[in-house]
């Protein structure tokens, strides 16, 4: 009982602002892919990330006496999700790598509303109404948007990379779903470490079949990058993600996340001098508007 108290107390400042770093650092994410894809290839890219991330995460459950070793029935549905997980993770990298981070982190930012789309079929009691199908259809006008500009430019160069992170954010709806059937009888942290450690020889053995021709350079900044994808978003904000969500109520905190695409955007542009267009800017702008109303109406509901 104390802990369902515990973990219903509003946010303060403080929570809100580690919410909003987070999403700052979410939306780095796509930034940091783009820079360590200059020399390193997009799924031996992943393994080197998760590498750094299970031992990390691993790290910090063996730290708070999670149990890791799996227990009897988990073995299949971890599979599962494993697979969406790889699955997930090379549409992420090898879409990015072929468009800019700043589209890449706005159309995988789209995720909330596939999530939103699964969870009326496959969770009870999580249906669409009327203003979180709003927020989905103001989040798809930015994806159009965001297209839009592909379709604008004279080699359409980005469209094939646009439609490979779109995918990749329909299977992270997927994945949050799967993910929130699963906690219910697996640990959250149980379910990231087993994902990755079931994905890790399949990015390096993919890499191994379909990245022959590849080559690998080692700079400052593709091994900063991949501390960053590594430590930062798989280790540092997973584990802090997790910690909130154990004390204060996740409805009052998701719709932060709505910053997310800006942010990103914003840092394609100090980081990697990328271009932004109105399109693309529009579509930034509607995707969080999009994800501010579906989670604003899930924290009404809550």
């Amino acid at each position: 009982m104390g802990s369902s108290q515990v973990a219903n107390r509003n946010p303060d400042a403080s929570i809100v602002a580690l919410v909003l770093l987070l999403a700052l650092l979410w939306g780095g994410n796509s930034v940091a892919i783009k820079i360590g894809l200059q020399d390193i290839p997009p799924l031996a890219l992943a393994g080197f990330r998760f590498i750094i991330g299970l031992a990390a995460v691993t790290g910090w459950a063996l730290y708070q006496r999670v149990r890791i070793r799996l227990e009897p029935g988990e073995l299949v549905p971890l599979i599962w999700l494993s697979l969406i997980f790889l699955l997930q993770i090379i549409a992420l990298n090898v879409g990015t790598h072929y468009t800019t981070s700043s589209r890449s982190i706005v159309l995988n930012s789209t995720y909330p509303l596939f999530t939103t789309l699964f969870a009326h079929f496959m969770l009870q009691g999580d249906r669409l109404t009327v203003p979180k199908s709003l927020g989905i259809l103001l989040a798809f006008g930015g994806v159009t948007f965001t297209f839009m500009e592909s379709m604008n430019l004279a080699s359409r160069e980005y469209l094939l990379g646009d439609a490979i992170v779109l995918a990749s954010g329909a299977l992270l709806g997927l994945r949050v779903v799967a993910t929130k059937r699963l906690v219910q009888s697996i640990h959250p942290y149980r379910l990231l470490i087993w994902s990755m450690l079931f994905s890790l020889p399949c990015f390096f053995l993919l890499s191994l079949i379909f990245e022959q021709g590849w080559e690998y350079q080692v700079s400052l900044s593709s091994v900063a990058a991949i501390l960053y994808q590594g430590l930062v978003v798989a280790g540092f904000c997973f584990v802090a993600w997790t910690s909130v969500l154990q004390f204060y109520k996740a409805s009052r905190l998701v719709v932060l996340f709505f910053a997310t695409p800006l942010f990103g955007v914003v840092l394609s542009r100090l980081l990697l001098d990328e271009p932004l267009g109105l399109e693309l800017i529009a579509g930034a702008v509607l995707v969080a508007a999009g994800i501010y109303l579906v989670n604003r109406t899930k924290e009404e509901e809550g």
